[in-house]
């Protein structure tokens, strides 16, 4: 349903036949083929070969869709971009799309060995926000990096140690914030090209947060202000 209203192009919809039955699914089944989409019958065991999931929901879909440019995801202003860079877990690269537009962020960029974020699960991850969210790519870090200096971001490094406290941090700014992969983080020379180190201050014994959990309580913290700036 995320596709079809996002106005993706070439949808192929393959649907088990007792799963016609479905209220919802009849709705969706209407909606796409009012869009042009090609209906297929499928068997329980097509569907089961076709679906990734264990549990499929009785319908797997095709598209055509691809990543936006590099330059998209600074076109809104005051940018708030989002770098994952080596998020290996699809399913992070996806929760962390979905933070990003849930917190009205401008748009993320996946480099380093970051995973597809149009794999299947970082799809499921995302909820249907990497449809409508600028999303790039980039094929080095240091272009991100380059792209953000030249529209006058700031570029934020997170880490565990050292660093301002999130809540010390202006983030009404343009801002860049660069998120690291699972276990390791950030490259130390990335954290030191950066313009500023930030930490999530938390209590002890806990050094660290899930990757997609810090780019959510960031990302928030952007929000919250903005949205307190805007009023003033």
């Amino acid at each position: 349903m995320e596709a079809l209203s996002a106005g993706l192009s070439g949808l192929t919809v393959a649907v088990r036949s007792d799963a016609r039955d479905q209220s919802d699914v009849t709705l969706l089944l209407d909606q796409l083929i009012t869009a042009g989409a090609v209906i297929l019958d499928a068997s329980a065991e097509a569907i089961d070969a076709a679906s990734p999931v264990r549990t499929p929901s009785g319908i797997v879909a095709v598209a055509t869709f691809t990543l936006k440019p590099l330059g998209e995801v600074f076109r809104r202003t005051p940018s708030l971009v989002v770098a994952a860079i080596d998020v290996q877990d699809p399913g992070n690269v996806g929760a962390i799309v979905r933070s990003a537009e849930a917190a009205g962020a401008s748009g993320v960029v996946v480099a380093g060995q970051s995973a597809d974020p149009l794999g299947w699960k970082a799809i499921r991850g995302s909820m249907g926000s990497v449809f409508r969210i600028p999303v790039a790519r980039a094929t080095t870090i240091d272009a991100v990096l380059d792209a953000a200096r030249m529209r006058g971001l700031q570029i934020v490094a997170t880490t565990p140690f050292g660093g301002r406290d999130l809540f010390d941090m202006d983030l009404t700014r343009p801002t860049l914030v660069l998120v690291g992969g699972e276990g390791r983080g950030l490259p130390p020379p990335l954290v030191e090209a950066a313009d500023a180190r930030m930490r999530i201050p938390m209590d002890p014994p806990v050094e660290s947060l899930n990757v997609a959990v810090t780019a959510g309580v960031i990302l928030f913290e952007a929000r919250r202000q903005r949205l307190a700036a805007r009023r003033m």
